[in-house]
């Protein structure tokens, strides 16, 4: 962590909320926010909307195709059984493993894909800015870098403490 930051600590979730709203029309890119309880609007501001339910889709989509395709191929084509007469391409039978199998996908690509986005894998330091922001304070981090008077527009918007990191 090489880089300087500002770190403006509100009190109260209105005035949070807020400054956010308020920061965003500025369009002052906020690299951080951090509070105790979700602020759903103020979150929406900062970050958008997000794509991984649509990756979701299209991971399931493709666990569907791959494990129906990986099945057809074992029943039929590599290893056909003649049992009892039975059609080698019996396709109620696939139905369940292939929904057991998708929803297995789905759920570790979705995983993996937001641990990626997140930057997020096992033994990485984590950031803490400040610790109260845990407790009961609202957090935001402006780079200093890309924001030059960040400390003026923290206090214009109601900052309680400006901290520089």
């Amino acid at each position: 962590m090489n880089e300087e930051f500002y770190i403006g600590v509100y009190n109260k979730e209105e005035e949070f909320e807020t400054a956010v709203i308020n920061l965003n029309k500025l369009n002052i890119d906020i690299e951080e926010l951090y509070m105790p309880v979700p602020v759903h609007q103020a979150v929406k501001k900062v970050a958008g909307s997000s794509k991984l339910p649509m990756l979701a889709y299209f991971f399931g989509l493709f666990a569907i195709v791959s494990v129906l395709s990986f099945l057809y191929y074992t029943a039929v084509i590599s290893w056909p059984l003649n049992i009892g007469g039975k059609p080698s391409n019996a396709f109620p039978s696939f139905i369940i493993v292939t929904l057991v199998l998708t929803i297995l996908s789905v759920t570790l690509l979705t995983f993996l894909a937001f641990s990626i986005s997140a930057n997020l894998y096992p033994g990485k330091e984590a950031i803490v800015f400040d610790k109260r922001a845990l407790n009961d304070k609202f957090i935001i981090v402006l780079k200093s870098d890309k924001v030059p008077d960040a400390k003026s527009k923290l206090l214009e918007n109601g900052a309680n403490e400006i901290i520089l990191k």
